[in-house]
């Protein structure tokens, strides 16, 4: 059961906005889907799951981003979850912005009092699938995965885990190794506990040094004036890791750019033709 807050007619396609009573989390999740012209039952499309950053929503990506134009030209879908469950009612939820409401970290928490609610690793990797592929005219064969800042560590640990399911990654200023930055060991102490062993699984840097590696290239854009890149990003560590797995990485850095979603505009062409590449078949 799928329920339409609103539809808007774009780029030729439509622009729809979701709820429904998401199983893994326990709670209603919104979602936001963009389906280009011409897709239809008899035709289904591919689609790309776009994934936002803390303090985002499912709006975020798809309104700032500037991608839905691209789409339509390569007559792709684009999915956007939200960034966290809502509502959860766990104390200190909404204390932060980087713990708690749009901060979910895409990752299963085993930790009270996260564990229950707080499982959006679960919900990218298997509700969220099933439920477009139900409900819209979307090949579920073939998906890939994008992601800004946590959603860029969101789309780089999905892609990793899981490459058969998504068929292309890419990010911009991801999160690369989460484990090693103050954003991720506040949020996977919070959610996955003291133990770092068990923070490797929702770590892109520590997954390709286990030797998980995925058969397409996979995009990175990085702006050199991000405010975060010295002390959250540190793209050298995801790059390191690619080379001695032997991971097609094309890491790109931009002199001049930040972190803010005037950056992903200038290049998130790039992006959904990567994409378009890869999903094609």
């Amino acid at each position: 059961m799928i329920e339409t807050r609103e539809t808007h007619a774009c780029h030729g396609g439509t622009l729809g906005l979701y709820r429904h009573e998401a199983k893994t989390l326990g709670l209603p999740a919104n979602v936001t889907v963009f389906m280009p012209p011409g897709a239809h039952a008899d035709a289904p499309v591919a689609a790309v799951v776009v994934l936002a950053g803390l303090t985002c929503n499912d709006e975020t990506f798809l309104t700032k981003s500037g991608a839905i134009r691209f789409a339509a030209e390569h007559g792709l879908a684009l999915v956007a979850p939200d960034t966290s469950p809502r509502g959860a009612n766990v104390p200190g939820e909404d204390d932060a912005y980087d713990l708690g409401t749009g901060a979910g970290f895409y990752l299963d928490a085993t930790e009270a009092p996260w564990a229950t609610h707080y499982r959006m690793g679960s919900y990218l990797a298997e509700e969220l699938p099933a439920l477009i592929a139900a409900h819209f005219p979307i090949d579920a064969q073939r998906l890939g995965l994008m992601g800004h800042s946590m959603g860029g560590h969101g789309a780089l640990v999905h892609g990793l885990k899981a490459p058969g399911q998504w068929k292309s990654v890419s990010a911009f200023a991801p999160i690369v190794h989460p484990a090693a930055v103050p954003w991720g060991e506040k949020a996977f102490t919070a959610y996955l506990g003291p133990d770092r062993a068990a923070w490797n699984a929702w770590d892109a840097t520590a997954l390709l040094t286990a030797g998980h590696t995925h058969p397409y290239p996979i995009l990175v854009d990085q702006g050199e004036a991000d405010q975060f890149l010295r002390d959250q990003l540190q793209p050298e560590h995801l790059e390191a890791a690619a080379g001695k797995a032997h991971q097609a990485l094309m890491l790109r850095r931009h002199a001049g750019y930040d972190h803010s979603y005037w950056f992903i505009q200038s290049f998130v062409a790039d992006h959904i033709a990567h994409h378009a590449k890869a999903l094609a078949t």
